[in-house]
């Protein structure tokens, strides 16, 4: 029988029995939308967290007290009774640094904004010194950014985050604005452009005051170390040799002996990027687990479909081998069947979940990114799916006897 003649019966019978067709797409639909959803999610998340990251600069360092990622209570608790670093950690590399063209310093807790009769909770309080704003690229849209001025004279004037201005400063130009924080009035000078959302947590509910002014407002405590950021100069060795000369530095400031592990950290932007690497590539390895079970159940469904299609169409079976269809003509019918349903399962599976990870997004902010290779690799496995699932029962139909399904009751 020819392929084309196959498929036609095939659509023939699929149009014929709608409901079971429905009921079957169903099911792969559905385990389809869940793999293509989170394969969605998570690279957006990749590449979003890779661009922000690298946005940063590949020539910026960070010193700080503990590690950015911390995986266990005991690293937690061995971490946490490290010193905490001082302001007199940050004037020594900046004086010693040689292969360092900017050093800043970063304090930073949580706290509430008061203005104008509104109030932003657990909005992030940042003490910067003045080249924070290069050594985070952080842009500024109205106004102006801190100044050396601001930072020796320990002014209160302050640069706000957008959602500040969306939550507490409502009405008419926010430049010269009084806000309170903590009590404590400041004066805006600066509005940062608005960032958006990072795995759906805002990055704009900050305001950032001289870090001399945090420090005459807070003081220093064990558990406010600050963290220190450095950009290398251009070079090709220039990163390496200025994070070679900061950490020698903090060995000595700190007493380290020979042999001794650093009780501090120096992290780059590809130690960012690799943590996040590792942690998604745990989390693919759980997706490819969830999206076998997700298949080999919607796979079982057509299985079971297509079995029942088997049983209620032995007389037509019957019927064709009696004029002279061979095994191999009844099981290409049926293989296209099962192969056609899970194909348009897939497809309509990779609309649905697109369509709820770009949900997601509008909802809650977390990023979404759709590759031709995950759209790709959703119809493989579907098609796939249907033609290893529709074997057994495309073989059930091809080994009836004649003679038997014509005495099958209709």
């Amino acid at each position: 029988m020819k392929l084309r003649e196959a498929l036609k019966l095939a659509l023939q019978s699929l149009w014929a029995n709608k409901l079971r067709s429905v009921l079957t797409l169903v099911g792969m639909t559905i385990s389809v939308a869940a793999v293509i959803m989170v394969i969605t999610l998570v690279q957006g998340a990749d590449m979003y967290v890779s661009t922000k990251l690298t946005g940063y600069g590949a020539d910026v360092f960070t010193l700080s007290r503990m590690p950015q990622v911390i995986t266990s209570a005991e690293d937690y608790l061995r971490f946490n009774k490290r010193k905490i670093l001082h302001v007199d950690d940050y004037m020594a590399i900046q004086a010693v640094c040689t292969e360092c063209s900017e050093v800043g310093i970063f304090f930073d807790k949580v706290s509430k904004v008061f203005a104008q009769g509104h109030s932003s909770n657990n909005t992030e309080i940042r003490g910067y010194s003045w080249m924070m704003f290069s050594l985070q690229n952080i842009n500024i849209a109205e106004g102006r950014a801190l100044t050396q001025a601001d930072e020796d004279h320990g002014t209160h004037n302050v640069v706000v985050g957008a959602d500040v201005i969306d939550n507490v400063l409502t009405n008419g130009d926010p430049i010269g604005k009084e806000i309170r924080v903590d009590g404590v009035p400041y004066t805006v000078v600066g509005v940062a452009e608005r960032i958006g959302k990072t795995l759906g947590m805002s990055q704009d509910n900050w305001v950032a005051i001289p870090y001399t002014t945090y420090q005459h407002t807070y003081g220093e405590d064990n558990n406010n170390s600050p963290d220190i950021y450095a950009r290398a100069r251009p070079g090709a060795d220039a990163m390496v040799l200025a994070q070679d000369q900061v950490r020698s530095l903090m060995r000595a400031r700190r007493h380290n002996a020979i042999g001794q592990p650093e009780d501090f950290e120096l992290t780059t932007n590809n130690t960012f990027l690799d943590i996040w690497h590792q942690l998604t590539g745990l989390f693919a390895a759980v997706i490819v687990g969830l999206a076998a079970i997700s298949l080999v159940v919607g796979g079982v469904v057509i299985m079971n479909i297509m079995l029942v299609s088997v049983t209620e169409r032995t007389r037509e079976i019957g019927v064709r081998k009696a004029l002279g269809a061979m095994q191999k003509d009844v099981r290409l019918q049926f293989l296209i069947e099962s192969t056609i349903l899970a194909t348009i399962g897939g497809v309509l599976g990779i609309a649905l979940g697109i369509g709820v990870a770009f949900l997601i997004t509008a909802l809650i902010g977390f990023p979404a990114a759709v590759s031709i290779m995950s759209i790709l690799l959703g119809l493989l496995m579907a098609s796939g799916v249907g033609i290893f699932f529709g074997v057994y029962p495309a073989g059930k139909a091809a080994k009836l006897d004649p003679i038997v399904a014509l005495r099958a009751e209709l």
